[in-house]
């Protein structure tokens, strides 16, 4: 049990103990514990405060105290699994269904538990600090002979690409200009990748590309990763720089002067590859003098945060994967040493590069293999079929060199991480529902006033800055919105879950291993894409399994788990994506434990507002629309609400503490989102003609969609369920709250003369007009200014003319144009902002592009080579001048 999890143990116990409004706690069976629920409440919090939250940090070093959370850990999960089996009896008795006594017990029995943790309490406080203290220099040689290992492993798999040149070309060529351009001051250039793309190849092909070995009187090399020692990297750049010098007797000091005395008033470049921390650049930044010659310094990382420290406003270039096209040049030249492949290998071998994935240090691991093989049509057929196996399996560590990425993350993005590897291979994550699933396993943990959304998206950009994610698409806000993992990585997360017993993922019909597994290990999260018996995850004596995500279409399964709920009764998380039900099997109503349910239903049944713990629903339906039931607001831990169709909502009985909630439709008797979803932070909904839409009164709302007429074109509400009509008159108001950072207008029709009650929003950032969200061909934007907005998309307008000065857009970074085919151009002035750093058009006509030009040349002509435009996928270069190469 995480640090997360026993935090969200306390908030189940705090809801137990006082919440009278939860008709499933409100219940003589569960209110009669309630001293049992408060004296665990109570012993666990001062549990958590000596040991957590200690004000001698030093004090988690010491190993007695690192034992003792280790069984406080222990304790906790055996409370929590006590307390839900208690819970899941009194709910499922009152229910008429009566699971087996000798494992579901109708009282609370934590007698034995609380003795536990007693003794553990008793431990700590007669422990003597004093004598607890570890010598300094073990902890030094430990993390020393951990650095050893990960160094060994970190160059032994860059020797295997040293002589990898396929690619790169134009990124050297970009590296290698910014490198040679004017500049006296010492600047910093950064590459970064994930491990095994090829950093340490693209830096080599600068270092010794003609022309900067021309430009630079002195070129250095210094190889840094995980553990480093400051003597052995000054020996390692000195050596490169001269390796005639005699270095091994002499003083760190003498060495730091030889090495000042060897740059010191020359134009030089050093390449500092392999960097893991800002820590490391702090302390190496201070070998290189700065005396205005122009130097460069070269940095290789994995993670961005330690280039963007090195230099915030130096160009950062993240390193591509090769195309399919590089990957099967590679291969060829690997293994063909320059002759041409034989006609009948042309197809397997196309393939195994396709399955390299883009990583040059897989498609050089299989031309290692290939070229150990007779050159036959079938054995490359049975190769290209298990690539991964090769790649797994190689001596010099390809999976190893990208596990260094895992084993250098902190501890509360581990678990974060491994979960990747539940997902389908090359599917595309959907973020804001694995942020939702973070929450519910547990893995997020708390931190100040930050909201545990918040502190997920962190955790996520924090993967992605260290290319352990990839990211396919993102909001015009910035955060993600898609994403997927690399195939290597994705294995390197199966094999790191299997072998730390993280999860159990079915990836074919299960066998009698799989049963044993689940029974020895007491397996807590499952995933699985086929179609299993149900019967081989029932047989611990206990429920254990706390979470169960299945990719496959069957309905047998949760008909099964109905039947089956005893083996069951404390999931958390049950994802059930794809299996298209008709009816709510009434067993999953029982499993008042779930935190996040994602299922496929026609009717929305009452029962499932049983379902108390439930802090995010996901509703999927092939129906047109949905009627919410009355007792909706039964869920009172429900935040996220989602459906992909239209959710009516009739009165409720009282507020609901929704922050997000997706396609929302107020019915008859519903007066506004305020009296329903007083907290609602990301709204969606439809307008309607017949009122003022009042959204002003929403004080906490910060991301809203609103759609109008036209929505029907896939998908309506009932219109027995609609008040009015969806489209809107001219004279149509709607009033926004000033909290509002994101607006998207989709099919509303508005005129653009409402524009000027947007334009005043005060904390606006975003702004997303799509699908004639507004109407009519001339917008006149006035001399109103959009206060802090950074981005515009304007997407399938019929616009023709836009008036604009670039003093009513004073922030703007980012115009998005997308098939408003009658646009004739995008105004000059726009070119003017002075933050405005991308311009992105799709499908335009000549007119609109030829002014695209002139912005390009005019903005060329001020000197601002800053300015990115893109027009179809493709930039409008620059006219930067050339350096002589």
């Amino acid at each position: 049990m995480a640090y997360a999890d026993i935090q969200m143990l306390m908030g189940k116990l705090k809801q137990l103990i006082y919440s009278n409004d939860i008709p499933v706690i409100n219940n003589p069976s569960i209110l009669s514990e309630r001293p049992q629920f408060q004296h665990l409440y109570e012993e666990l919090g001062f549990m958590i405060q000596i040991l957590f939250n200690h004000e001698d940090q030093d004090l988690h070093s010491f190993e007695k105290v690192r034992k003792l959370k280790k069984r406080f850990k222990v304790a906790a999960e055996e409370a929590e699994g006590i307390v839900d089996i208690f819970l899941t009896t009194v709910h499922c008795r009152n229910n008429g269904y009566f699971p087996r006594s000798d494992v579901f017990h109708p009282s609370l029995h934590l007698e034995v538990v609380m003795r536990s943790i007693e003794s553990i309490k008793i431990e700590f406080m007669t422990i003597n600090i004093d004598n607890m203290k570890m010598d300094s220099s073990l902890r030094t040689d430990r993390l020393q002979s951990a650095g050893t290992s990960h160094t060994r492993n970190s160059r032994g798999s860059k020797k295997l690409l040293e002589k990898v040149i396929v690619g790169f070309n134009r990124d050297a060529e970009i590296i290698r200009d910014k490198l040679v351009e004017d500049g006296k001051k010492l600047d910093v250039v950064s590459i970064v990748g994930m491990g095994g793309i090829g950093k340490t190849t693209l830096a080599n092909k600068v270092f010794t590309d003609p022309f900067v070995v021309h430009h630079f009187y002195v070129r250095g090399w210094v190889t840094v990763s995980q553990i480093f020692d400051k003597r052995d990297l000054l020996i390692q750049v000195l050596t490169s720089i001269d390796d005639q010098l005699e270095l091994e007797k002499a003083t760190d000091y003498q060495l730091r002067a030889m090495l000042h005395k060897s740059l010191m008033g020359k134009r030089y470049m050093i390449v500092i590859d392999d960097i893991w921390s800002k820590e490391a650049w702090d302390k190496l930044k201070l070998f290189f003098p700065d005396d205005n010659t122009g130097s460069r310094i070269l940095l290789t990382s994995r993670l961005t945060e330690v280039a963007s420290h090195a230099k915030s406003h130096g160009l950062i270039h993240h390193l591509q994967h090769l195309t399919e096209e590089e990957s099967w040049k590679l291969l060829c030249e690997k293994v063909f040493q320059g002759n041409e492949c034989p006609k009948w290998l042309i197809a397997p071998g196309m393939q195994i590069a396709k399955n390299c994935y883009g990583l040059p240090l897989s498609v050089v691991v299989m031309a290692g293999v290939l070229a150990k093989e007779p050159r036959r049509k079938d054995i490359w057929l049975k190769i290209s079929c298990s690539v991964h196996s090769y790649i797994a399996s190689d001596e010099k560590g390809c999976l190893e060199t990208i596990a260094l990425s895992y084993h250098h993350l902190p501890f509360h993005l581990k678990d974060c991480f491994l979960y990747l590897g539940g997902f389908l291979e090359d599917s595309q994550i959907y973020s804001p529902l694995l942020i939702c699933l973070w929450m519910a396993e547990g893995f997020i943990q708390e931190n100040g006033s930050r909201s545990l959304e918040e502190i997920a998206k962190g955790y996520l950009m924090d993967l992605v800055d260290r290319n352990l994610l990839i990211v396919e698409k993102w909001y015009i806000s910035g955060d993600v919105e898609l994403c997927k993992v690399h195939d290597l990585v994705r294995q390197l997360c199966v094999e790191k879950g299997k072998e730390e017993r993280f999860f159990l993922k079915i990836d074919w019909p299960p066998s009698n291993h799989h049963c044993e597994i689940i029974t020895t290990h007491k397996q807590r999260r499952v995933f699985t894409n086929q179609e299993i018996d149900i019967m081989t995850l029932s047989h611990p004596p206990t429920p254990s399994i706390r979470s169960f995500l299945c990719y496959h279409r069957k309905t047998t399964l949760t008909d099964n788990i109905s039947k089956f709920c005893s083996s069951f009764a404390l999931l958390r998380v049950l994802s059930l994506q794809k299996c298209i039900l008709i009816d709510f099997p009434p067993g999953l109503a029982l499993l008042v434990h779930l935190r996040f349910l994602e299922i496929w239903l026609s009717l929305f049944p009452p029962s499932i507002c049983n379902l108390w713990n439930l802090q995010t629903l996901v509703v999927r339906t092939s129906s047109s629309s949905m009627v919410l039931p009355s007792n909706i607001s039964n869920l009172v831990n429900l935040r996220h609400l989602a459906s992909n169709t239209n959710l009516y909502l009739p009165s409720i009985g009282k507020p609901m503490k929704l922050e997000v909630i997706t396609n929302v439709v107020l019915g008859n008797g519903v007066d506004n989102f305020q009296k329903c979803f007083p907290g609602i932070k990301d709204l969606t909904s439809i307008l309607y003609s017949d009122e003022e839409n009042d959204f002003e009164v929403l004080r906490y709302l910060q991301v809203l969609m609103l759609v109008g007429s036209g929505y029907s074109r896939r998908r309506s509400v009932e219109p027995e369920l609609l008040r009015g009509e969806q489209n809107l008159g001219k004279n149509h108001i709607i009033r926004f709250p000033e909290t509002l950072k994101v607006l998207t207008l989709v099919r509303c029709g508005l005129p653009w003369s409402n524009m000027t009650i947007i334009q005043s929003l005060p904390n606006l950032e975003f702004l997303v007009i799509k699908d004639n969200g507004f109407e009519g061909t001339l917008w006149e934007t006035g001399e109103g200014q959009f206060q802090q907005l950074k981005a515009l998309r304007l997407e399938e307008l019929n616009i023709k003319t836009w008036e604009v000065s670039s003093i009513n857009f004073p922030h703007l970074e980012r115009l998005e144009v997308s098939n408003c085919i009658d646009l004739e151009e995008i105004p000059l002035e726009l070119g003017d902002i002075s933050t405005l750093e991308f311009i992105v058009v799709l499908n335009c006509g000549a007119s609109l592009l030829e002014s695209l030009h002139k912005i390009r040349h005019e903005q060329d002509d001020a000197g601002n080579y800053e300015l990115k435009i893109k027009v179809d996928g493709r930039n409008i270069p620059s006219c930067v001048p050339n350096h002589e190469h």
